[in-house]
C-alpha cells in the first residue's frame, strides 16, 4: 500500500472521547488496531467544533509515526440509542417528520453545557430559538460557542420556538448542493 493510498483509507467508527478544550480526542474501530487520533482542526474542516461522544463517524486517515490520524472528517451520526426528552412537543414526530422540517440558518447567541440549554437566533426573524443539550447531542454536537453559524430544524414548543435537530453550517450547504 502507497502513501496515498493510506491517507485516502476511509474508516468508519465512533467517537471515544472529544474535548474541544484539548482540541483532540479519539475514535475506535474495527478497521484499526489502534484508536484514530481526532484533531479539532479536521473537525473544524467538516464545520463542527465539538463531536458528541458515540457519535458514529466516518474519516479519511493516514497512518503517521505517531499512529492512525484522522485527516478529513466524511461523515457524523448522531449516538445511537438516545431519546430526546420533548415531552408532548414533539411526541409523535418521527425521523421522517422532522427531516421534512426545512433548515433554518442561525446564529448561537449562548450555549451553557453546564445548564443543559441555550439559545440561538435565526436570521430575520426576532425570537431566540431554545436549544437542548439532549438536541444537540442526538444531533452529533458535544458543545456550541456564541457565534457560531449553525442551520436549525425548529418546532413550535408551549414555551415558544425549540430546535428539534442542530446540524452544522457546512453540513447544510453541502445537503442543499
Amino acid at each position: 500500500m502507497s502513501e496515498e493510498d493510506e491517507v485516502m483509507q476511509i474508516v468508519h467508527g465512533r467517537v471515544k472521547w472529544f474535548d474541544p478544550s484539548k482540541g483532540f480526542g479519539f475514535i475506535v474501530s474495527d478497521q484499526t488496531d489502534a484508536d484514530i487520533l481526532l484533531h479539532a482542526n479536521v473537525l473544524r474542516n467538516f464545520g463542527q467544533g465539538s463531536v458528541a461522544d458515540g457519535a458514529g463517524i466516518e474519516v479519511r486517515v493516514q497512518k503517521t509515526q505517531r499512529g492512525v490520524q484522522a485527516v478529513e472528517v466524511v461523515r457524523i451520526d448522531p449516538p445511537e440509542g438516545i431519546v430526546v426528552p420533548f415531552g408532548d412537543d414533539a411526541a409523535e414526530m418521527v425521523s421522517a417528520d422532522i427531516l421534512a422540517l426545512p433548515l433554518e440558518a442561525a446564529r448561537v447567541k449562548w450555549f451553557d453545557k453546564g445548564k443543559g440549554f441555550g439559545f440561538a437566533n435565526v436570521f430575520g426573524k426576532p425570537e431566540d430559538v431554545f436549544i437542548h443539550a439532549e438536541v444537540l447531542r442526538v444531533s452529533g454536537f458535544a458543545d456550541l460557542q456564541a457565534g457560531e453559524g449553525v442551520a436549525l430544524r425548529i418546532i413550535e414548543g408551549k414555551r415558544g420556538r425549540m430546535a428539534i435537530q442542530v446540524v452544522s453550517w457546512e453540513a447544510a450547504a453541502r445537503e442543499k448542493g
